[in-house]
């Protein structure tokens, strides 16, 4: 029998399993070796049990934590799929504040009583899946990219870890012959982030925002180090380190308590 896979979305814009569905004509090929038995951007069936859940999107509230917890007991193999699954999503820098603080923020006319009685505003705390329930692999990525998702789908099917690179983003710079950033006054995460992408941020002219996460081992002081030597302040480095990787500052933060 082909093996029954599953996605399923919590916090997110979705746009990881929107990678998945538009996988134009590799969408046959998939279609050949697995049997998707629940995918809510695509189709409305559903299913008992599955041998590989894809979850998007980062954890938020306890109903969240309940319903991601009885798909874990459901699967046999469970991926976090892109950056809000994997880390928490640019949505965890909210975890400085207060529920109300940030209601506020987005919603600057709403009357006090109504903010005070909204329920879902009580304790949203973004998560990363891996903080609820055990995630057997990632698939890195703002939104991930398709060629990877389906690289990391074979190995699954053939019992293979996924071939996710575990280097960072310079080495693909460098095979790629691009200027380095750093040399015309940007600044880039490259040195500690994680590779995969082809580096298609710094090629474009962009600076990496490692939306990958970063690599096992990160030299993260000599980044920061580089950071300061380039002028930056000491904001401006943490504004950095946190727009996809909030999940590492916070680790940070508990561990010096």
């Amino acid at each position: 029998m082909k093996p029954k896979i599953a996605f399923f979305d919590f916090a997110s814009c979705e746009g990881c399993q929107l990678q998945v569905a538009n996988l134009e004509e590799s969408v046959i090929d998939v279609a050949e070796v697995v049997d998707v038995v629940e995918f809510r951007e695509v189709m409305t069936n559903k299913a008992e049990s599955y041998d590989i859940a894809f979850i998007e999107g980062s954890i938020t509230r306890p109903i969240d934590e309940k319903r991601l917890k009885a798909i874990r007991k459901k699967t046999k193999t469970l991926v976090a799929l892109g950056t809000c699954a994997h880390l928490g999503g640019v949505q965890r820098l909210s975890n400085q504040w207060s529920a109300k603080e940030n209601l506020k923020e987005v919603y600057p006319d709403a009357k006090e009583k109504d903010i005070n009685k909204n329920e879902f505003f009580e304790k949203p705390h973004h998560k990363a899946v891996d903080e609820v329930v055990k995630v057997d692999y990632v698939i890195p990525g703002c939104p991930i990219d398709r060629t990877e998702f389906i690289k990391v789908l074979v190995a699954l099917i053939h019992g293979k870890k996924p071939p996710i690179p575990d280097y960072p983003v310079c080495v693909e710079c460098k095979k790629k012959e691009n200027i380095c950033l750093f040399t015309i006054g940007k600044f880039c995460m490259g040195p500690i982030a994680r590779a995969g992408c082809g580096a298609i941020c710094p090629s474009h002219g962009s600076e990496c925002e490692a939306c990958r996460g970063y690599i096992s081992h990160p030299h993260e002081r000599a980044q920061i180090d580089v950071l300061e030597d380039c002028g930056l302040s000491a904001d401006e480095i943490m504004h950095r380190k946190t727009m996809f990787t909030y999940k590492y500052v916070e680790k940070e933060k508990e561990e010096s308590k």
